[in-house]
């Protein structure tokens, strides 16, 4: 497979299409030497299962398992963090990946991980150490939306290999420059884009789409440029896309595309409604985590368009530590004169937070 193609599969068995995407991408020969250490980076940003369009099918590691341990890799981990507030041992029990830890495969969970200062082309991240020692990183991102940066693909799954504390710090940086520069110094050797059913408007899911696809890329800024495309996004609405590729991470393209199946089953490439967006419209947002934002969205999805006017500018993030205002979300907001406390709230608490505090209806 070379670097400007783009290998794609319809159909609704994960692990198959992983295997058959392997083979026809000659992966074993890409990696080459039988000694490698080599890790697979999911999507298991919360703890739910792949169904709920946020998080990696598990079967396609199990496919890839399976085709590299017959092919003679024997040296494997998986490695994930999850986002700040929730918990990666939790992850890999909910989302179906604690099974695959046997015959020598390891779980390594990169929130208790040591990390490490690099500089990445003139911006300095703490990388997970585990991360920076393989050999060979096989990125097993879900196609899907996020309310920050509008998609999540390739490069941003790389935030999953960095300490909570740092991925505190790329919010506050705004996400798109830290997410370019990290992946500056870190490995993307092989792709495996999960398209099986990925939540097109929320990284948190509970909105699954179903694409029923899987395509696979050995450059990530091709892999995101091609998946923006896919969804009907701009490229140049996704600002780490083209950042990356000034800073020579890859190339938006044009891609090769080879399809292995014909498309029978899946339906015509999935849209975005923007959902995110619309409730995020009195929202006032200065260097959220993703947690504590999303949670706020969920909040604002179960009220009526009336109430969520009636609410007025609603503000969070980091950016508002030490200010004052007059509502606000999480523990950055604490100055503000009504504030719903947490580090990161959950979405809950923040519905709870807003009825108590002001008459809301629910739809």
């Amino acid at each position: 497979m070379e670097k400007d193609e783009i290998l794609l599969i319809y159909g609704s068995d994960p692990e198959s299409m992983a295997m058959q995407i392997a083979e026809a991408a000659g992966l074993a020969h890409l990696i080459g030497d039988r000694n490698k250490k080599i890790g697979l980076k999911p999507n298991l940003v919360v703890s739910r299962p792949a169904s709920g369009g946020a998080t990696t099918h598990p079967e396609i590691a199990s496919g890839i398992i399976c085709y590299l341990k017959k092919h003679g890799f024997n040296n494997i981990v998986i490695l994930e963090g999850a986002w700040v507030g929730d918990s990666t041992s939790r992850a890999f029990s909910a989302c179906g990946y604690s099974p695959l830890a046997k015959d020598g495969v390891r779980l390594i969970d990169t929130q208790k991980d040591d990390c490490e200062v690099i500089d990445c082309q003139g911006l300095k991240i703490e990388i997970c150490k585990s991360a920076l020692e393989l050999d060979f990183m096989i990125n097993l991102p879900v196609l899907k939306g996020h309310c920050q940066t509008t998609l999540t693909c390739a490069l941003k799954n790389n935030k999953g290999i960095i300490s909570d504390r740092e991925k505190r710090r790329f919010h506050s940086l705004g996400l798109h420059k830290p997410i370019a520069h990290l992946n500056t110094a870190v490995r993307n050797d092989f792709i495996f884009v999960d398209g099986i059913c990925g939540d097109l408007d929320f990284e948190e899911g509970g909105n699954p789409v179903y694409g029923g696809r899987m395509f696979a890329a050995r450059d990530p800024v091709l892999c995101d440029a091609w998946a923006a495309e896919l969804l009907g996004h701009n490229i140049e609405d996704i600002q780490y896309i083209s950042i990356a590729e000034k800073l020579g991470v890859g190339s938006t393209g044009p891609a090769r595309v080879r399809e292995l199946n014909k498309n029978h089953e899946a339906p015509p490439p999935p849209k975005p409604q923007g959902k995110a967006k619309q409730l995020a419209a009195n929202v006032d947002e200065d260097g959220a985590c993703s947690a504590c934002f999303a949670g706020l969205i969920h909040a604002l999805s179960q009220l009526d368009s009336r109430s969520r006017r009636d609410l007025g500018r609603i503000s969070i993030g980091q950016g508002y530590k030490g200010k004052k205002g007059e509502l606000g979300v999480g523990i950055c907001t604490s100055g503000f004169t009504s504030s719903c406390p947490g580090c990161p709230p959950t979405g809950a608490e923040i519905l709870g937070f807003l009825k108590s505090t002001f008459t809301v209806t629910m739809p």
